[in-house]
């Protein structure tokens, strides 16, 4: 029979440590910048936005750090997820390329997102933190963050892009079954909001504003803090349970990736994947490490690496990162998860130092492929793993016109069943290639023209 079409962990191989890679990046970050002063901020002053024992978890230089008990009880819900062999898509591609797909769609909101929102619920649960606010792209992270909270009897406030808002109804639905308040955003219940909408009514909104108004409302309160589902340390932290369990589920099977995949946003899907295959690079194993994004959103591929702000409200600390400038508005593509105008700082460094490839890709393409990904393994994805999908059948072509064997592992992100609409759109052939003007993304960079300069 060969490799199972399914790799299978049991419960209690869940990780119970995950994986931080600051103590090994070959440069280390540089610290982020306080958005005043533009001097390295201290702890004590991101207190008001986020716990103390997550702060500790951002700064921190310990390789392996536990995971608390009930954050495993929770995970377990869903968690190990399968390692899937892609055969059909391989048969159907005639390549002689093996290609698996880490499959994050299984969780209940579908998506890789309860892996930190579990996580960071606990920690302000635990910190004595009693409602949490957020934003939200496509909706997954503030579906994943809604069930967290529930989970852990927190109240919870979703800021949603507008433009995903309406396009994807049914995960404002789920984050009210969850006890969410979920508003299309910008909005009229914040300062900055109100400001956005009375120079620009018809704005589509950005994950840059949302931010800016869940910070807003957060700070309001000393019994509120803010969740962020990316960018940050921790979050791509928390999320290396999916890497790890990938590791263990290919040693079971004999075999080890050639190219490691996932789409990238603000980060932290890629990160779970590929920070545990990092390590190995980072320590002389050769694997390949690709992180796909969009052509309307090309902050890895066409954006400066620089200090910026992770708001549209230069309310955040300065990060350093590779950023189209925290004024910009991305087009109204229907990968709404990323469509972010910076990336998180460790994926930005690793990008830097030349152990990450960046790659963008036209939103047509992507369909095409999650097309013929759902027509032979089944499964019909997200718009943002799309992209993933996308560049694992590129390689998998490539193999086959070397003739070489190659082992492709991609993160299946999660499912689009919340995200018809985009392949409704494909069907008619009413989708767009949206490529960043270069006009436009001088106009967005202007703002960061006068910020610091990381090394």
């Amino acid at each position: 029979m060969g490799t199972p079409t399914r790799i299978i962990l049991r419960e209690d191989e869940i990780p119970t440590q995950w994986y931080n890679i600051q103590p090994d990046l070959p440069n280390p970050l540089q610290p982020p910048l306080h958005p005043e002063t533009g001097e390295p901020i201290g702890p004590e002053e991101l207190a008001p936005i986020f716990p103390m024992n997550l702060i500790e978890q951002e700064v921190s230089q310990q390789r392996w750090i536990d995971i608390p008990g009930p954050v495993l009880e929770k995970l377990a819900t869903y968690r190990p997820t399968p390692l899937q062999r892609a055969k059909a898509l391989e048969e159907a591609l005639g390549t002689p390329a093996k290609i698996y797909y880490k499959n994050e769609g299984v969780s209940p909101p579908g998506s890789h997102k309860p892996n930190t929102a579990i996580a960071q619920a606990y920690y302000n649960k635990e910190f004595g933190i009693k409602r949490l606010t957020t934003e939200t792209g496509a909706g997954q992270w503030g579906s994943a963050l809604a069930m967290a909270c529930s989970l852990f009897g927190l109240e919870c406030k979703v800021f949603m892009v507008r433009i995903s808002f309406d396009q994807k109804p049914l995960r404002k639905l789920m984050m009210q079954a969850w006890n969410a308040d979920c508003v299309a955003s910008p909005s009229n219940e914040t300062e900055i909001g109100r400001r956005i909408l009375a120079e620009k009514p018809d704005t589509p909104g950005s994950l840059g504003i949302a931010i800016s108004e869940a910070i807003e409302d957060c700070v309001r309160s000393d019994d509120t803090r803010y969740s962020l589902g990316s960018v940050l340390n921790h979050v791509m932290l928390h999320q290396t349970v999916i890497g790890l369990e990938a590791k263990r589920q290919l040693e079971m099977v004999g075999d080890y990736p050639d190219v490691v995949i996932g789409c990238a946003g603000g980060g932290s899907n890629f990160a779970g994947l590929s920070f545990p295959f990092l390590y190995d690079k980072i320590n002389g194993r050769q694997v390949e490490v690709v992180a796909t994004e969009p052509t309307a959103c090309p902050t890895l591929t066409r954006g400066p690496f620089t200090y910026d702000f992770g708001d549209t409200g230069m309310t955040t600390p300065l990060l350093p990162m590779y950023t189209l400038g925290h004024d910009f508005v991305p087009p109204p593509i229907h990968a709404g998860g990323l469509r972010y105008h910076g990336m998180a700082p460790l994926v930005s460094r690793l990008v830097r130092d030349g152990l990450v490839e960046p790659r963008a890709l036209h939103q047509n393409d992507c369909y095409e492929s999650a097309v013929l990904f759902a027509r032979t393994e089944g499964f019909i994805c997200a718009p943002e793993t799309s992209h993933a999908i996308a560049t694992a059948i590129h390689e998998a072509r490539r193999a086959k016109e070397e003739g070489k064997e190659k082992t492709i592992l991609l993160n299946w992100s999660g499912h689009g069943l919340m995200d018809l609409s985009g392949y409704e759109a494909f069907f008619r052939g009413d989708l767009v290639d949206l490529a960043l003007p270069e006009e436009d993304l001088r106009e967005s960079l202007k703002g960061v023209e006068d910020l610091p300069k990381p090394k």
